[in-house]
């Protein structure tokens, strides 16, 4: 199998700083994990300890080794979902969008065929409501919902017509309807925009968000055979960031407690609290409106799925 995941090669490296970043706290992502040797979970992840690691030691989960697996999956029930599941899955929420069936696949046992042509759309402006309609990955781990650059199962990769992911299926509705670069480019990232994830364990969330980066470099690279600019890659890094946060999901807020302040250090006369701070309200953003909520304020209510 390639290695799926490069920090040091095009795109990660060039935006590898911004992908660290936590929005609710202002600073960097934890490990929230004890899977890496001389790290703790509360540590950060910078770019100076992950450039630290073997080139191979930020990979999916089928990569990593059998004993790491079960270890994950004991402290915290991460599993396998293969991706013909998340197919039958993301075929049965279109099922109900779309009002019919085979929408963009159609499954035979665990493989798939994609349908031919242009997909029909009731009205002129059906495309751009799908591509706009929010979905949520609770718990996203590698984001195998969202997009399926690979089978998290065996780690094979996918080409860009086969993927399953809700993302994935966004994109190619971009691909079939809009004629120009600019308008591909707004529609591309208002589908970035409507697809949205959380993660506990810090490794997996960069993985995540490497896939949703990756992803927009294979379709750029598929509707128009370029590159993306570092421009045009900040500018999606920001929305992935935003949509793809850490978080423990019982508390709504940021794992392990506050971070720690930079550089910060024990006085002679201080002494180390036993009580576990509380984390930092996670903060996602409203692209409609343009403006950051708390999660909890989303949860409890107090902005309804219309106006999101």
């Amino acid at each position: 199998m390639e290695n799926l995941i490069d920090i040091r090669d095009y795109p990660v490296r060039d935006v590898l700083k911004l992908l660290l970043k936590d929005k609710s706290t202002k600073k960097n992502i934890l490990f929230a994990t004890d899977a890496y040797d001389g790290i703790v979970p509360e540590e950060p992840i910078t770019e100076a300890v992950l450039l630290g690691f073997d080139a191979l030691a930020i990979q999916p989960r089928v990569k990593k080794s059998l004993d790491a697996q079960a270890a994950r999956t004991r402290k915290k029930g991460e599993v396998f979902t293969p991706v013909w599941v998340c197919n039958k899955m993301n075929n049965h929420c279109d099922a109900e969008w779309f009002g019919r069936g085979n929408v963009f696949n159609v499954e035979y046992g665990e493989d798939w065929m994609p349908t031919a042509g242009v997909i029909p759309f009731k009205n002129a402006k059906g495309w751009k409501k799908y591509v706009d309609s929010r979905r949520l990955e609770i718990t996203c781990g590698e984001a195998p919902y969202i997009v399926s650059r690979y089978d998290a199962a065996t780690g094979e990769p996918i080409g860009v017509e086969r993927r399953v992911g809700i993302l994935d299926r966004k994109l190619r509705v971009v691909n079939e309807n809009v004629a120009s670069e600019n308008e591909w480019l707004t529609w591309a990232t208002r589908a970035y925009q409507s697809v949205y994830g959380y993660e506990f364990q810090g490794d997996n969330l960069l993985i995540a968000r490497i896939n949703l980066l990756m992803t927009f470099v294979d379709n750029m690279r598929f509707r128009w055979d370029r590159q993306p600019t570092l421009s045009e890659l900040k500018k999606l890094t920001n929305v992935i960031v935003w949509n793809f946060w850490q978080m423990d999901s019982r508390t709504g807020a940021t794992p392990l407690g506050a971070p720690p302040e930079d550089n910060g250090q024990l006085s002679l006369f201080e002494e180390l609290t036993t009580d576990a701070p509380k984390g930092t309200p996670c903060k996602v953003y409203n692209w409609r409106s343009r403006k950051s909520m708390t999660f909890a304020e989303l949860k409890e209510g107090m902005i309804g799925p219309k106006k999101l």
